[in-house]
């Protein structure tokens, strides 16, 4: 079998994900259930099949309501919800589910932003074994029918505010929908039943229905920076996996911690290591439906929170904030550390947020195909600026020679290479795209993309993306190697480098600027920018082009689209 050609358990277009042979019963008590297929056989061969055991993310939360019951799970507003209360909430979501039919393996599209409704529906669905698809907020109607057809959803859950794209994309794809925070004045006007009505009317779901532990939890659609988005399979011990890893050897998440969750549940980095390792925990999450700095600030200022995780654009965002929240007479939050990920967080901006905040701040890496954490700064242990730290628990990283796509060639230390990774942590493969997850899992490994080197001790540095290295008169130029000069640029609060087709050569460095401030930005002069770089950067390296915005197009997890700047730059 060619390597990673299954990792999707055949799991394409409306193809069940789950199969006779290991899907659990529907119901939430009875093994002998005719509602779905039956649980493995227990007199089989003990050395064969999917075993017995059972492993569910949705547990995350349930023992939580156990343990924690009384601790606030999440605060949103003035809205605030215990653990005890949560799962009953979830719970009363999955009889409503169940009641539509929903059951194991099934999967379920949702649209609904940073609110407590989001865990609600999450492990509501969860808990029937069913299979969340979480969509992006900010996808057309167009994008939206894509990911309903491409996952083969049953069923839509859209709340009130991005009805205008779900309906149009549900009624296209032919499935039915249910929506979520409509306003008991403008019910008759929403072609669609709300889910709280049904919830109150279901029988709660009284316990979890038993999956088996590589049964699919999540489908997460990926960025898409060549074509469509595509469908990374998250399997229920993946998830689990990468949530106890972290609480043990990386983050020293505390029970009664308050931790921000600004970054969108939609994606893994939110999903994962904001929600459900807060929940495993028993400590406090705090929601924002759409991150705003001076919000974000004066929340965690009013909530005590003590642990921030985001991507760099948030921290240069709460810099940018923290001056004016001071000069009102706030404080600062008392933030114990933060950690980033999902992009490289510049030198500049780490040190001074530590300086500002007093709080050490711990990088790590890791993509939705690795559930999501694969390396990580571990919290009480010298970070090390620049660094991702190294590979978590159970988990191979190693820096390969991309010359050999077809196999997989370990490089010595200290040389720059594709980093590939293996482990508990990788995804079952892309969602009915066998030759992509071919593609992309070799030997078991996982190339990621991304250039990096390793040092003697196992410690990653991430160089750039090998699809955002600039070739410029057949010189290779390291985007993230410039950006750390241009964010030391005074005025500077965000950067993004990157290449623009040149005939004479082959690619230009371009860069573009947010400066921190108006008064900066009619002050900001950026040809003593690029006389400035020149000073530390080869003659081959430095950007010819500066280009100064108000702000950088992201992406769902806060990532600088560079492809976009590409597109608007070339064109």
């Amino acid at each position: 079998m060619a390597p990673g050609a299954a990792a999707a358990d055949g799991a394409g277009g409306r193809t069940p994900v789950t199969t006779a042979a290991t899907a659990p019963p529907t119901s939430a008590g009875s093994a002998e259930s005719s509602e779905g297929p039956a649980w493995p056989d227990p007199r089989a061969d003990a050395l064969a099949g999917p075993g017995l055991g059972s492993l569910s993310v949705a547990s995350l939360l349930a023992s939580s309501a156990v343990r924690h019951a009384e601790r606030t799970a999440v605060v949103c507003g003035a809205e605030r919800v215990t653990y005890a209360q949560l799962w009953d909430q979830a719970r009363a979501y999955a009889g409503a589910f169940r009641a539509r039919g929903v059951g194991p393996g099934d999967r379920v599209a949702v649209l609904v932003p940073n609110v407590p409704d989001f865990p609600r529906v999450y492990f509501g669905l969860l808990a029937l074994g069913a299979v969340v698809v979480p969509v992006h907020l900010l996808f057309t109607a167009d994008e939206v029918e894509h990911v309903l057809r491409d996952s083969g959803a049953t069923l839509v859950v859209a709340a009130a505010p991005v009805l205008a794209a779900a309906l149009p994309a549900a009624a296209a794809a032919g499935i039915p929908v249910v929506t979520l925070l409509v306003p008991d004045e403008q019910r008759d006007r929403v072609p669609a039943p709300r889910l709280e009505d049904e919830a109150a009317a279901a029988e709660p779901l009284e316990r979890l229905v038993p999956v088996p532990p590589l049964a699919p939890a999540t489908v997460l659609y990926t960025s898409g920076t060549t074509g469509r988005p595509k469908g990374a399979v998250g399997s229920h011990l993946a998830i689990v996996e990468n949530v106890n890893v972290v609480l043990i050897d990386c983050f020293d998440m505390r029970t009664g911690d308050v931790v921000f969750g600004g970054l969108p549940l939609f994606h893994t980095f939110g999903q994962v290591c904001v929600m459900n390792t807060a929940f495993r925990v028993g400590a406090t999450v705090l929601l924002l439906p759409k991150f705003d700095p001076a919000t974000a600030l004066r929340v965690m200022d009013a909530e005590r929170a003590t642990v921030f995780i985001g991507v760099p654009t948030m921290y240069g965002a709460l810099l940018q904030a923290a001056g004016p929240h001071r000069e009102g007479g706030r404080e600062l939050p008392p933030l114990r550390y933060a950690i980033s990920g999902g992009a490289a967080l510049p030198e500049a901006v780490l040190d001074r947020f530590q300086q500002v905040f007093g709080a050490p701040v711990h990088e790590g890496y890791g993509l939705t195909e690795t559930s999501p954490v694969a390396s990580f700064n571990r919290v009480g242990e010298p970070a090390v600026a620049g660094s991702v730290g190294f590979p978590v628990w159970g988990v191979e990283a190693e820096v390969t020679d991309p010359a050999h796509p077809e196999r997989i060639a370990v490089l010595p230390a200290g040389e720059r290479g594709e980093l590939v990774i293996r482990g508990h942590n990788l995804f079952k493969g892309y969602l009915g795209d066998p030759d992509a997850t071919e593609a992309a899992v070799v030997d078991g490994w996982l190339r990621t993309g991304d250039i990096a080197t390793k040092d003697d001790e196992g410690r990653i540095r991430i160089v750039d993306r090998a699809k955002d290295m600039i070739i410029r008169n057949g010189y290779n130029v390291y985007c993230r190697e410039v950006e750390e000069v241009l964010v030391r640029y005074p005025g500077v609060a965000s950067v993004a480098v990157f290449g623009v087709a040149d005939e004479e050569h082959g690619q230009e460095v371009h860069a573009a600027v947010v400066v921190e401030d108006s008064e900066a930005g009619r002050t900001f002069d950026p040809g003593a920018m690029v006389a400035e770089s020149r000073k530390h950067l080869a003659a081959y390296k430095y950007p010819r082009v500066v280009h100064v915005r108000e702000a950088m197009p992201q992406g769902p997890s806060g990532k600088v689209l560079k492809r976009e700047l590409v597109a608007e730059y070339e064109g």
